[in-house]
């Protein structure tokens, strides 16, 4: 076997990696370079770099519109859980207050309230607090809406990633498919070679 049979041989290989490098060069331009490389009246840079205030923008629409809308946040709030656990808090500050900073703050006055009057007060202040709290809540989700722009604060955040932090995080999420791009570059090139040393020695 000469070397021009050895080399042809070795083209599934070579045409394998050609294949891998490839697309090993094409996932790393996504990311490289993280700022603009001029080469005469070419302008090069990653694309997730160069398209992130874009990639910001959908990213803020779509947690706004599909992921975390205002709606469920308010539904959140008004779950029956939630508004119990409220009301259990509440009710142990009302009784953190009577039995402590009460008769600390005003020692003369709380010796006319003994433990039954103290009570009573607390279930009147749980009362008008479950009464009013439905509309108490209502008003503030409405400010929420109002101020708490989810869209924009996702978009600013993302837009503020450095390159380095962004491609971190989606190396993170898709690293395995990056590798399976890579992989099946290599494949397909190794392919494609031996499909060629099958022509050669087909028609030689």
């Amino acid at each position: 076997m000469n070397a021009s049979q050895i080399l042809i041989y070795l083209t599934p290989i070579m045409t394998g990696l050609i294949g891998w490098f490839t697309n090993w060069v094409a996932v790393k331009m996504l990311f490289k370079p993280e700022k603009p490389v001029h080469l005469g009246i070419f302008r090069i840079q990653g694309i997730f770099p160069k398209r992130q205030n874009k990639l910001a923008e959908k990213i803020g629409k779509m947690v706004a519109l599909e992921l975390l809308t205002s709606h469920d946040i308010r539904n959140k709030i008004m779950e029956e859980g939630n508004l119990e656990t409220m009301k259990l808090f509440i009710e142990e500050k009302i009784d953190e207050y009577l039995e402590r900073t009460f008769p600390s703050k005003y020692p003369i006055t709380s010796v006319f309230f003994g433990r039954a009057r103290r009570n009573q007060i607390k279930v009147d202040i749980l009362e008008e607090v479950e009464r009013i709290a439905p509309d108490v809540i209502e008003k503030i989700i409405d400010e929420i809406e109002t101020k708490f722009d989810i869209e924009t604060i996702v978009a600013d955040k993302v837009a503020q990633l450095s390159p380095s932090k962004l491609e971190g995080l989606i190396q993170g999420i898709l690293k395995k498919e990056f590798r399976f791009i890579e992989l099946s570059g290599a494949i397909l090139g190794f392919f494609v070679g031996l499909i060629q040393v099958v022509f050669i020695q087909f028609f030689k």
